[in-house]
């Protein structure tokens, strides 16, 4: 039996190989072959910025209006189809800005001499956006559109040699995965592109750029004199194959990370000595007794990058001028090396602090273009961020609903600065940038609280404590099957007095103080949760916002209305007007300002084509839902549930509501008992006023 199932499982594995695919990842051939490739598709020789920045575009784009401007969202950032763990929510502006740093670097603008330094508080994705990059990189090369290629060495005597005979042990590679046409000697170059160029369009041309590593030039001169200087027989001795970026492989991606001065030193970057050849070879600078494969070696034609950039010795931050200026990297004992590659740093604001009072390092400052990543400010991206680490594939813990709302809520909160408009509270700063309308507050108000802010999303707490608080609670209430959002609120607020980051008593009372708003603000969505329950009627707030806006129309323009009954010409209803206004706290001097900023909110979608939805102006849904509630909330009394004794009729009532929580708004039975049991002790309390 059990071999059965094992042959089966092989069976299967072997169905599932598709060979087609490595065949073609692995394909080798000649450098005439190679050159044919290339007429059909001229970007297989792309330098590495822009077959970064093709990579992204790939992935299409989409635009979207935020605050009356149009950004644009790159797909690649949020594609699930290579890596579901590292999607990036919430970042257009900071994303748009590296696009177009790898845009004007692939035109050849400049940018393609500079180090591109990622700058923002811990836990803000800066390597989560170069891990990204790195692992696009890899599957894009996998792919036809990135396909790239290098060259190999036959290095035997045998010049009659067939080069299907040979067995992968007589090959030697280019130990920087060099482009082939690096082989086109130097004072051959320009007629040849000039007659490759002839006829095609700008975005079809080609370039060579660069020379030959040192090992590649060594071999090649070699050969050149084996052959007397014929340049086509060397080249029977390439063998151009498929070239597969992998950061395990080390091929095409490197990373440095700093570690301790003592046991690190700039070979580590630009290769080192191997001293077992030089017994073979004779010399230290011989090319034969020297391993090519520091980071910015084998990094050539992909990206490197530098972790906790600023925290390198001094040293090691020398190589990066010419690596970056000059596309140079200094091997020991060899002349300057030729390389085509991204260089990324991340660093995060003590260290940049420091590079910015080092008078000494001045090149280092003019060579960097520094892009701010801060937190994230928009409520329901941070809420993303925590679905994709805690849903039901990876969390078998039942998370009652609002409980990552709550959570992410808090988060954003600790980030933003105190907004300067007196009538402004910081919760309501928070809604406004998720895309919810408040009275008095247009999309131009929203650029200017962004505009007046000077460090917003640079401060605040990291999404990484909020993950580790999320899964403490799952822990610490595993038995419960359940967590709900003051369990977490909880674990919250306990940790703050040990966090790290936290130095300064007055920040840790102000985050202390905003866990309070979310709880009250949470209080307020689960009885509105509630209530809606209660009502439960979509339909019915529908007709009733129609019944509203069709009445305050009238009352705005001096009209009267059409009874749908008796259809009979009508004076606008004013009882049913207050009835949902009085509900949101507005006063009868304050009506008149009321409707005519609903009609004028209606009038301005009307122009932008858009049409109108009560769910999107906070207010007005609340007052809607209130009123409707208010009108069936005698069919039910909640209080009843903090009672001992409830009557059967009762009963059924509460489990009907108790059923439409777990049918509509995803809480399970036991969640579902907990907030009505909440919500019922409000009421009980006659805590009602909204």
């Amino acid at each position: 039996m059990t071999t059965q199932i094992g042959t089966s499982l092989l069976q299967l594995v072997s169905e599932m190989q598709d060979r087609k695919k490595f065949q073609e990842l692995n394909w080798t051939g000649t450098f005439g072959e190679y050159l044919d490739t290339i007429a059909q598709n001229p970007a297989v020789a792309r330098n590495a910025f822009q077959r970064i920045y093709d990579m992204i575009m790939s992935y299409g784009t989409e635009e979207f209006i935020d605050a009356k401007k149009r950004l644009i969202r790159y797909k690649f950032f949020s594609d699930m189809s290579f890596d579901q763990n590292d999607a990036i929510f919430g970042l257009e502006i900071p994303l748009m800005r590296l696009v177009n740093f790898f845009k004007a670097a692939a035109q050849g603008y400049g940018t393609e001499k500079r180090v591109l330094l990622l700058h923002g508080p811990v836990g803000s994705s800066k390597s989560t956006i170069v891990r990204r990059l790195k692992k696009g990189l890899e599957h894009y090369s996998r792919t036809d559109a990135g396909a790239l290629y290098t060259f190999d060495w036959y290095l035997g005597e045998d010049e009659n040699f067939d080069p299907a005979q040979l067995k992968e042990a007589d090959w030697q590679a280019c130990p920087m995965h060099e482009d082939p046409l690096h082989l086109i000697p130097p004072e051959l170059r320009e007629r040849f592109v000039a007659e490759f160029n002839s006829g095609r369009p700008e975005n079809e041309r080609i370039r060579i750029v660069g020379e030959l590593c040192p090992s590649c030039r060594y071999n090649f001169r070699e050969q050149m004199l084996r052959y007397g200087g014929d340049w086509s027989k060397v080249i029977r001795h390439i063998r151009v194959r498929r070239l597969v970026f992998s950061e395990q492989d080390r091929i095409g991606i490197g990373t440095f990370q700093p570690k301790d001065e003592k046991n690190q030193d700039s070979t580590e970057l630009t290769g080192d000595i191997n001293y077992r050849k030089i017994a073979i070879y004779g010399s230290d600078s011989d090319p034969r007794a020297f391993n090519f494969d520091g980071e910015f070696n084998i990094a050539n034609r992909g990206v490197i990058e530098f972790i906790e950039m600023l925290k390198l010795d001094v040293a090691f931050l020398y190589d990066l001028l010419g690596a970056s200026q000059e596309h140079k990297i200094k091997s020991k004992k060899f002349a300057q090396t030729d390389i085509d590659e991204v260089i990324i740093g991340h660093t995060n604001e003590p260290e940049y602090r420091r590079l910015e009072n080092n008078e000494f390092m001045e090149a280092l400052k003019d060579r960097t273009v520094r892009i701010d990543i801060p937190y994230i400010t928009r409520l329901r991206d941070e809420i993303k961020i925590y679905e994709r680490d805690f849903n039901r594939r990876n969390v078998r813990v039942h998370i009652a609903p609002h409980t990552l709302e709550v959570a992410a809520m808090w988060a954003v909160l600790t980030r933003l600065e105190e907004p300067k408009k007196p009538n402004l509270t910081l919760l309501q700063k928070l809604k406004l940038y998720n895309g919810k309308t408040l009275p008095g507050f247009t999309e131009d108000n929203i650029k200017e609280l962004r505009k007046e802010t000077q460090r917003e999303g640079m401060e605040g707490i990291s999404p990484r404590y909020i993950q580790d608080k999320i899964s403490n609670a799952l822990v610490n209430f595993q038995e419960d099957g359940y967590i709900n959002p003051f369990m977490v609120l909880n674990e919250l607020e306990g940790g703050l007095k040990n966090h790290a980051l936290i130095s300064a008593e007055e920040d840790r009372k102000r985050y202390k103080d905003l866990l309070s708003v979310v709880k009250e603000e949470y209080t307020e969505i689960v009885k509105n949760e509630v209530q809606r329950a209660i009502s439960a009627d979509e339909e019915a707030i529908k007709r009733l916002c129609g019944n509203y806006i069709d009445n305050i129309k009238a009352y705005t323009q001096r009209e009267r209305v059409r009874n749908k009954f008796t259809g009979q010409m009508e004076e606008p209803d004013e009882r049913l007007m207050r009835s949902i206004e009085e509900k949101i706290d507005i006063p009868e001097s304050r009506k008149d300002d009321f409707r005519r900023e609903i009609m004028n909110y209606i009038g301005a979608l009307a122009i932008e084509g858009r049409t109108f939805d009560y769910k999107t102006n906070e207010r007005l849904h609340k007052a809607l839902e209130l009123k409707l509630f208010e009108d069936q909330k005698d069919s039910i009394k909640l209080t009843s549930l903090v009672s001992r004794v409830i009557d059967k009729d009762t009963q059924e009532k509460i489990d009907v509501v108790k059923a439409r929580l777990i049918r509509d708004f995803g809480y399970n039975e036991q969640s579902a008992t907990d907030v009505l049991n909440y919500v019922a002790s409000i009421f009980a309390r006659g805590d009602t006023k909204n």
